[in-house]
């Protein structure tokens, strides 16, 4: 029900600019709280006034708040320095006894430690808490209405595609050892036929009178000139893409490896995760509805 400052295609479709001086990042214990941000914000401007002594400047960054997250850039060269998204975000306040100073709790996508980034804006702090509190309001809607309630499907779909590739796995299996045993039956024969023998036997034919068929060429089952059998077929081991009926095994995201990529599990488990807990935005949670109880 709040009253936000920037139309939802704002956010959706492009994104919202700021420039802001960057602090710093500093690990935090919790994902949320006062308490947290303040003992934060205590240790960066402390690390800042120590290099301000030294000669260097607090560095300035460019701030892009869209509904896939909120991105930290060099402003002169536009490199992406750090990329939080939105779900990863817990905790965004203003300092009440400094009005520069702003700051957000996200967890790390890679070490899964919770950061407390730290910045400072003479004049935004206010309109840029309020403008990342109504991207996690627009990209919680956005996921409720889309991958929130796919999830158990996808989850479903993954699970297929396990149970496939073991099946598969299984299946090439079966065929080496189909094809180790007729090759052993082959030098069985070998071995047992009279030594200089060079008549063969004329191959078996069924009640019409026709030679069964053989997944072997008449040729490969045809002693040679000399007597002997020719070496055994080869062992298809390495046709792992092909099943027992010669077709390639079905895949179910060879039609749409973009919708349901491998990880879309973990990853859409991440992001249910992260919306639930909620972003505390000076005190409230925006949290909107309940999860959809099929997710």
């Amino acid at each position: 029900d709040k009253t936000w400052m920037h139309t939802p295609e704002a956010l959706s479709k492009h994104y919202i600019p700021y420039n802001a001086k960057f602090l710093g990042s500093t690990e935090v214990e919790q994902p949320k709280g006062t308490e947290v941000v303040r003992d934060a914000v205590r240790k960066l401007k402390f690390a800042r006034h120590i290099k301000k002594s030294e000669g260097q400047k607090t560095p300035k960054v460019e701030l892009q708040i869209s509904i896939y997250g909120v991105k930290i850039l060099d402003p002169k060269t536009k490199e992406v320095q750090h990329n939080c998204q939105l779900h990863r975000i817990s905790f965004c306040a203003d300092d009440k006894t400094d009005k520069r100073i702003f700051t957000f709790i996200c967890k790390d996508s890679e070490s899964n430690k919770h950061l407390c980034y730290v910045f400072d804006s003479e004049k935004c702090v206010k309109e840029i808490t309020l403008t990342i509190g109504q991207a996690f309001d627009l990209a919680y809607r956005k996921f409720l209405e889309s991958g929130g309630k796919d999830v158990e499907t996808r989850k479903q779909i993954a699970a297929l595609q396990k149970r496939i590739q073991e099946l598969e796995t299984e299946n090439t299996e079966l065929k080496n050892k189909v094809q180790d045993l007729e090759n052993q039956l082959r030098i069985t024969q070998v071995h047992a036929s009279p030594a200089g023998s060079v008549t063969p036997k004329s191959p078996s034919t069924d009640i019409f009178d026709m030679v069964p068929f053989s997944p072997i060429s008449p040729q490969s089952s045809t002693p040679t000139g000399n007597g002997t059998q020719p070496p055994p077929v080869p062992s298809r081991s390495t046709e792992i893409k092909r099943d027992l009926f010669g077709a390639e095994p079905f895949d179910p995201f060879s039609c749409g490896a973009g919708d349901f990529p491998p990880d879309i599990q973990s990853k859409l488990d991440e992001m249910q995760e992260g919306f639930k807990m909620g972003l505390t935005l000076e005190g409230t949670v925006f949290c909107l509805d309940p999860l959809d109880s099929r997710c």
